[in-house]
């Protein structure tokens, strides 16, 4: 059974267009960082897992999880030597997504900005597409 790796949150990001690129999810410096921070200190694990799950105000809320394989239908990123891997029910929904890690006074916590999102929930933890 895997762990959940972090908080995370959602952004609906207006007037972006969705840029090809050649992956369904890119990843910022910041992010690139900490994921090899967190894969550091669980060296049995290979890469962080994304996905989405019912739940929240709104609808479907991300996961992060640690994971030691990959699955059939995962999707998998590569990007500065992290991997990622998009579990099938999320692929669709984060087409064009940016993930971002985002530290301040009150939090530190992954953030996606994400272009395909419809509307969130106050808290900015729950979205619909």
């Amino acid at each position: 059974m895997a762990s959940s790796v972090v908080r995370a949150t959602v952004r609906a990001v207006s007037k972006r267009k969705i840029q090809a690129t050649r992956a369904a999810l890119t990843l910022t410096p910041s992010a690139v960082h900490k994921i090899k921070q967190l894969l550091k200190e669980k060296p049995d694990n290979i890469a962080v897992k994304v996905g989405v799950r019912t739940r929240g105000c709104n609808g479907l809320s991300y996961t992060l999880e640690y994971t030691k394989t990959k699955g059939n239908s995962d999707e998998e990123v590569v990007q500065d030597g992290v991997r990622v891997f998009i579990e099938k029910k999320a692929q669709l929904s984060l087409l064009g997504t940016e993930m971002d890690y985002v530290e301040d006074k009150l939090s530190n916590e992954f953030v996606f900005n994400n272009p395909n999102i419809k509307g969130t929930c106050g808290c900015g933890e729950s979205f619909n597409i």
